[in-house]
């Protein structure tokens, strides 16, 4: 079994209905290598537009703007990773061989870390980045290599994923191959570690407020503190759930004012330092410098954006989202939304624990999702 993750466009078939109930030749949005969209033009008549998948050519970003989804892959983010996770990868062959082209590139043993750990080298940001990337893949292998795991994986028509994630969800739809997106995974994740180590900053999930409330949380913290410890929602996660990031004094001050703002829990988050934030300034600059080096096509399927739960298709606009993703806030809630009200029908979160699943249910009890682990 191929272990590329480089989808290809694939003409429609007659193809029988396997096990999940999918049937591959309903997939005829592609035609001689070309995937089609509707789009809007400026005076909102409907008009047809089409792209070659990997064009250099100028893209209009909005190309998926009228995107209709039905089947979604979710990739986790940082704080997703457990000591064990990859086990079950060495049992498929493909998903083996990417920790095998993962250690070349990193020139250190990643699976050994995933299964045995330890937990607090697997937690660093340096680590469990490329270790969330390649696992997250690997799953999908795991799943290609399940009965009618192929024709599943060819009805995917949408796929995101929680900060970090959306690098694996941009690797899944073919924006970059497996090996540029983990380099481009360990730069981000050096980059952000070197930002943390050079401030006094932290995270804190704030449960059982509203986003409403949170900010207003956070805006009674920062009359208490200086400029340089001032806080900001920097995960809109799911309703009551919401994460805050600054400097330390900041969030303690948070921390200090949440029982009368009647929070329900705090929760220290176990990262380096305040991501999604101005504090990852540092980092950016890094960030655009590998982006611009590393080639990037038009996705074959829409990927949402973290920064502004919309999906884009020019290269060099995703790339200058990519750079701004690490200051910005995570739109997750909106983004899960969107999916959800434009008649998501099925998800599927590839990669360690069951975070996504947990949040997607908090926003519908009722929406069908299922985890591939690897």
């Amino acid at each position: 079994m191929s272990c590329s993750l480089v989808f290809h466009s694939v003409s429609p078939k007659s193809v029988s209905m396997n096990s999940s109930g999918l049937n591959c030749s309903s997939l005829a949005g592609f035609k001689n290598g070309i995937r089609r969209f509707r789009i809007k033009n400026l005076d909102n008549t409907r008009v047809s537009m089409s792209v070659s998948v990997g064009s250099q050519n100028t893209v209009n970003d909005a190309l998926f703007s009228d995107y209709r989804p039905t089947h979604a892959f979710l990739f986790p983010g940082q704080g997703a990773q457990t000591v064990g996770m990859g086990t079950e990868a060495q049992n498929v062959s493909a998903a083996s061989a990417l920790f095998k082209k993962a250690n070349a590139i990193l020139g250190f043993d990643l699976l050994d870390i995933c299964i045995n750990g330890p937990k607090e080298k697997l937690d660093s940001t340096v680590l469990s980045q490329p270790a969330i990337y390649v696992t997250s893949l690997a799953a999908v292998e795991i799943l290609r290599a399940r009965e009618g795991g192929q024709c599943l994986i060819e009805s995917i028509d949408v796929t995101c994923g929680l900060s970090l994630g959306e690098y694996t969800a941009l690797a899944f739809a073919g924006a970059f191959s497996f090996e540029d997106g983990l380099k481009l995974v360990k730069l981000r994740g050096e980059a952000m570690q070197e930002a943390s180590d050079a401030a006094n900053s932290a995270m804190v999930s704030v449960i059982g407020l509203d986003s409403e409330k949170v900010q207003k949380l956070c805006d009674a913290a920062n009359e208490e503190v200086d400029e340089g410890d001032k806080v900001q929602i920097a995960n809109f996660l799911c309703p009551g759930n919401y994460a805050v990031s600054g400097g330390v004094k900041g969030i303690e001050a948070v921390e200090a004012k949440a029982k009368s703002f009647k929070a329900r829990m705090m929760v220290r988050l176990a990262v380096a330092g305040a991501f999604h934030t101005r504090f990852m300034e540092s980092a950016v600059s890094r960030l655009e410098a590998a982006l611009a080096a590393t080639e990037i096509k038009t996705p074959r399927i829409p990927v949402i954006s973290n920064v502004d739960a919309q999906p884009h298709a020019d290269p060099g606009t995703i790339k200058k989202i990519l750079a701004r993703q690490v200051t910005s806030p995570v739109q997750w809630e909106m983004t899960l939304k969107a999916l959800l009200s434009k008649g998501l029908k099925k998800s599927y979160e590839l990669g360690p624990g069951k975070v996504i699943a947990g949040i997607i249910k908090r926003i519908d009890k009722g929406a069908d999702i299922e985890t591939i682990s690897a």
